[in-house]
């Protein structure tokens, strides 16, 4: 099934989504990581298209969504949660289930817990986690600063491709064709010719001027909808011990260990895509 561009303003920012399955009633939610777009989800989305409306958004700053006018404040997961909200609320969504990859799994425990979005609470049905927890591991914080604040330039496509391949490694198997995509739909020229990665470097400032943003277990601990978290086995961002914690705090997540991947899983494989179509049909 293919899918549909579309754009929608939340909270004063042009928001892009790509919307599949636009005719079935049950909503999911399908968020990306810090550096990465929406387009990430396509092989989630169309697998889960054939029975859900699956709605996979830009973050502010990200691929094809608007740039903050005010990146100190608005690049964070309190933000973010904001224009989940509006999604929510220009969408038509009543509730839905959230499938976050990294930054998109903060941001879904957020919004399911209903602590800075009240209007939320109770309209997560289920949430994957993938490879996000609400305590990561300081020294992968370090490490994902240093790639990502400083986005390098490529003269040409096939080197984007080829950086590309080197950084995200641990998400496992991707086909020639998922890698080509994934250059092609990251990417964006510089006034000089060159490529860079499609992001604002700003978006960086989160863990700036937002110090302990992702020390959210206040928020974890008020979830009462179903979790389910899949850890990359070689995960240097969500530590085993952070992953037992969850199964016994707040609404006790089922962990999966995914093998052979590292942060994150790439959501692209069946074994991977079953995990998560499962877990949703549970809670629908």
């Amino acid at each position: 099934m293919s899918h549909r561009s579309q754009y929608v303003r939340c909270a004063g920012r042009e928001i892009h989504y790509t919307e599949w399955g636009a005719d079935h009633a049950d909503t999911v939610i399908a968020w990306h990581g810090l550096a990465r777009t929406g387009r990430d989800m396509d092989e989630l989305a169309q697998h889960l298209s054939a029975r859900y409306r699956v709605i996979c958004p830009d973050t502010l700053g990200r691929g094809l969504s608007q740039w903050s006018p005010d990146p100190d404040h608005e690049y964070c997961l309190a933000f973010y949660a904001r224009l989940a909200a509006d999604l929510f609320s220009q969408l038509g969504i009543a509730r839905a289930h959230w499938v976050g990859t990294s930054m998109g799994g903060a941001i879904g425990m957020v919004c399911a817990s209903g602590l800075a979005q009240p209007t939320l609470k109770g309209r997560i049905a289920s949430l994957v986690l993938n490879d996000n927890a609400p305590q990561l591991a300081a020294s992968a914080i370090e490490r994902i600063k240093a790639y990502a604040g400083n986005p390098p330039a490529f003269d040409s496509m096939l080197e984007l491709e080829a950086f590309f391949r080197q950084v995200y490694q641990p998400y496992g198997w991707l086909s020639d064709a998922q890698w080509r995509r994934m250059a092609e739909t990251s990417a964006r020229r510089l006034p000089d010719g060159r490529l860079t990665p499609h992001y604002d470097p700003a978006m960086i400032r989160q863990f700036t001027h937002h110090e302990d943003d992702y020390l959210i277990w206040r928020h974890y601990d008020a979830i009462t909808a179903p979790v389910l978290c899949l850890r990359g086995a070689q995960s240097d961002l969500v530590l085993p011990e952070v992953a037992q914690a969850m199964r016994t705090r707040g609404p006790r997540a089922r962990v999966v260990e995914i093998p052979d991947c590292g942060h994150a899983p790439a959501l692209n494989v069946p074994a991977q895509l079953s995990l998560v179509a499962d877990f949703i049909d549970a809670h629908n």
